[in-house]
């Protein structure tokens, strides 16, 4: 039986020119694991919002969302609230109170639940999750992974019959999301809960899922299981999000003849069945950088109040002029925290920050950031003002008074970026990865020597962030500076020149990409777990698929 069943659906915000979504029909069973995924800006969370009543955007809707069989407008609204259940993408939105406990019960509380019957499911629902540990703490005090599970679990608290998750996981670590994703699908099997997940990162989901439903610009592109989603693909750009042992697999399929692996088990057997390991390496050269120092941290200690926990115990590294750096590590490490320190938003108490060489107190009046260093928080709708990107591009006093060379630079930037179809846009109305795109623009109008980014792959699909990639290695080559906090092992396997792991307030190792991901278990890449058993230090499909073809079996 369908437990949703999406006809025709048609929706435009106020004022659009085009329609966000047009003519969608699919079907997702009781019971399955439906992933929604398409490149940003393709409608998934628009979709996803339509199907949760109470979250549904303002604009022209035509066509019937049908659950259960029957409109979802006629469920009456307690059952609309307690049957359909939806995690979305940022932690901290989704939480309305501030204990733990309290946030388990809220839902319930609301419904006119009986009290004992409201003490039974949570202690139920923090004993399935592991909870309880953390049962009476401050949800304030929780790091991004432990903020997730609990909107999760606030959620499941409620019984639902579907759970909708609006990329829950671009917000958390690698190990953090692989905990999330595995959960998910521990309720699913074991509970049979209905899941219909939109996400970017689908080294994970994409095996797990019965249904795979694929938009592109707004329309259903394709739709059906995985691996035959995954042969339709082949050749489209959004063959770049599959899994390493599928993207694997379609780089060797001239030479191999097989069923397309999903997992990295799967992708490990059949490298093993077709391929030797002849020539079993690749080649890490001696890593060259510039003799100047851009930016470093020398010991640096940083807490956020006077009796709180230290956030940096002794943290030193130092990034080289003209370099992309690329910080990876938990949640709750530090990273944020050293970028703000970095950036002067936030000050040691003890150590000291250079940037450029000078000491960061020596710069005064702004100096530090007038040509000099810019930061992208993790946030992007925090730098936006004005009612569209142009005018958020174009709101800067230092270009005011020469109005020509303002154009020209704002020009060079949209054109670099490819985000002239978005200048006439409201900033709130664009997507996640549509937003992480005109917020870097933003911070390129300051014309930095130094670029501090926070995350910004998150919202982003596999082809925009190889977007992003050659956007900054093209910084670079102008001789910018760039430092990059980011989960995204991919993403910093093929983009930096140096990668550290931050634990415990502190830089444990920096090496280059190759002999930095080689030596690691689980910050690493999909393709490097799928291959290092064969090959050594290769850490990105292409490099493996390269080795593969050196190595073919005979037939």
């Amino acid at each position: 039986m369908d437990i949703f069943s999406v006809e025709n659906l048609t929706f435009s915000y106020p004022k659009a020119k085009n329609p966000a979504l047009e003519n969608v029909t699919f079907s997702v069973k009781s019971g399955e694991f439906a992933v929604i995924c398409g490149q940003s800006g393709c409608g998934k969370t628009t979709l996803l919002r339509l199907m949760k009543r109470e979250l549904a955007p303002f604009g022209e809707k035509s066509g019937r969302i049908l659950y259960g069989g029957a409109e979802l407008s006629a469920l009456n609204d307690r059952d609309a609230a307690r049957e359909i259940g939806f995690v979305t993408q940022n932690p901290e939105n989704q939480i309305v109170t501030d204990k733990v406990w309290h946030e388990l019960a809220f839902g319930l509380e609301n419904i006119g639940t009986e009290p004992q019957i409201i003490r039974r499911r949570v202690g139920e629902m923090a004993s399935f999750f592991g909870i309880q540990a953390w049962f009476r703490a401050d949800t304030a005090s929780l790091s991004g992974g432990q903020k997730q599970l609990l909107n999760l679990a606030a959620v499941m608290v409620m019984q639902p019959n579907a759970l909708l998750l609006d990329e829950p996981t671009s917000q958390l670590d690698p190990i953090a999301a692989s905990d999330f994703i595995r959960t998910l699908r521990k309720l699913n099997e074991e509970l049979g809960l209905t899941i219909i997940l939109a996400e970017h990162c689908l080294e994970d989901v994409f095996p797990a899922a019965d249904n795979v439903i694929v938009l592109e610009g707004g329309r259903v592109l394709t739709q059906g299981p995985p691996r035959e989603v995954a042969e339709r693909l082949k050749n489209h750009p959004m063959q770049a999000g599959l899994p390493g042992a599928a993207r694997i697999f379609s780089g060797l399929t001239p030479c191999v003849k097989t069923e397309c692996p999903l997992t990295v088990k799967d992708g490990r057997v059949f490298l093993s069945e077709h391929f030797t390991n002849k020539i079993n390496h690749v080649d890490i050269p001696a890593y060259i950088h510039s003799p100047n120092v851009a930016a470093e941290l020398k010991n640096v200690w940083f807490r956020y109040g006077r009796d709180a926990p230290d956030v940096l115990r002794g943290a030193s590294f130092s990034v080289y002029e003209g370099e992309i750096f690329c910080v990876l590590g938990g949640n709750g490490t530090g990273k944020t925290t050293a970028l703000n320190v970095l950036s002067g938003l936030d000050k040691a108490y003890r150590g000291q920050v250079f940037i450029g060489g000078k000491k960061i107190s020596h710069y005064k009046n702004g100096g530090l950031y007038r040509r000099n260093l810019a930061l992208l928080p993790q946030n992007p709708e925090t730098v936006f003002l004005k009612d569209s990107v142009r005018e958020d591009l174009e709101d800067f006093e230092d270009f005011r008074e020469t109005c020509n060379d303002m154009t020209i630079i704002v020009e060079k930037i949209v054109a670099l970026l490819d985000i002239k179809h978005l200048l006439d846009k409201h900033p709130y109305d664009l997507s996640g990865g549509e937003q992480q795109k005109c917020a870097l623009a933003k911070m390129l109008m300051l014309q930095p020597k130094i670029l501090l980014l926070d995350e910004p792959t998150k919202g982003l699909d596999a082809f925009a962030k190889n977007n992003l990639t050659d956007i900054l290695k093209t910084l670079k080559q102008q001789g910018m500076t760039i430092v990059v906090v980011t989960h995204d092992v991919e993403f910093a396997a093929v983009t930096g020149d140096r990668c550290a792991l931050f634990f415990d307030g502190a830089v444990l190792s920096a090496d280059t990409p190759n002999a930095f991901f080689a030596e690691n278990n689980f910050y690493t890449t999909a393709a490097n777990r799928i291959a290092r058993h064969l090959y050594k230090n290769a850490v990105t499909c292409e490099e493996v698929v390269a080795l593969c073809q050196q190595n073919a079996k005979e037939s």
